[in-house]
């Protein structure tokens, strides 16, 4: 009986990447680096990659807050603040640790640059 995985290649963002890449060779070529990770489920998050270990890989994952205002516990604030601008918005990184055997793929996240020649305006 022959198990042999059959690897085929595809178009990734970096070039030409091999499939059926064990996951954690894929954190390893990504270490540092944005990516997106797909569980086994299907569900996607993405983070950063700091760590590896034999067990899985540790990622820094992005969380959105919103600046504390008094006015927002009394009910006042829809999302402004006492001057009618928009609460400022910050992001955070926490650790967390992901089993390799949860996961299924890791993707470098897609930045999008303009196209060249567009100045913006």
């Amino acid at each position: 009986m022959n198990n042999n995985v059959q690897t085929g290649h595809y178009q990734g963002q970096d070039g030409y990447q091999t499939m059926g890449e064990d996951v954690k060779q894929q954190c390893h070529r990504y270490m540092n680096y944005h990516v997106i990770g797909e569980m086994n489920d299907g569900s996607q998050f993405e983070g950063i990659i700091d760590g590896m270990d034999e067990e899985g890989v540790t990622m820094l994952i992005p969380e959105d807050i919103m600046e504390n205002n008094n006015r927002q516990q009394y009910g006042y604030d829809g999302g402004y603040d006492g001057y009618g601008r928009p609460r400022r918005r910050y992001r955070r990184y926490r650790r967390r640790h992901y089993p390799y055997r949860f996961l299924r793929n890791i993707f470098l996240y897609p930045f999008f640059y303009p196209y060249p020649g567009y100045g913006g305006y």
